[in-house]
């Protein structure tokens, strides 16, 4: 059986996004908000909270549990010190932890991801075959593409 170790996670992601447009309800502000402190503008892409959506269940699936705060710091970047008179070092900043939050409530009314008394949150048995169905599907899909990963699929 095939899981969602077993295939890129680019893909499975993009998958992943497609699949939860029909099932979650994107927020309003979205549109408006930054992903991060590091970050000038917000997003451009118009199905952003869905791949994040995607992207939170793969790493929650592969890392769970997980909290916010360790969501955050994965999600975060570099932002580049400057202040008047000198130029200062970089540091690292955390994600939004307001959009990480919201994604992990529309998991868990989902049934995908539930809530780890003290640890953050797990992924489900639903959760995890989703994910699983998932990755059968891009297998499939890059078998086709390439004749070599037959074998695999």
């Amino acid at each position: 059986m095939v899981t969602l170790y077993d295939v890129p996670a680019e893909d499975l992601i993009e998958a992943a996004a497609a699949e939860l447009e029909g099932r979650i309800e994107e927020p309003e502000w979205v549109q408006y908000s930054k992903t991060g402190a590091n970050k000038e503008l917000p997003p451009q892409n118009d199905d952003f909270y869905y791949v994040r959506a995607a992207s939170v269940l793969r790493k929650v699936a592969t890392k769970g549990p997980i909290g916010v705060e360790r969501l955050a710091v994965a999600y975060g970047g570099k932002k580049r010190g400057t202040n008047r008179y000198r130029v200062a070092k970089s540091r690292n900043e955390t994600g939004a932890k307001k959009i990480i939050r919201t994604v992990l409530q529309d998991l868990e009314e989902e049934g995908f991801v539930e809530t780890a008394k003290g640890e953050g949150r797990r992924i489900t048995g639903e959760g995890q075959q989703f994910l699983d169905e998932l990755a059968g599907d891009v297998l499939d899909e890059l078998a086709e593409e390439n004749p070599e990963l037959e074998r695999y699929a």
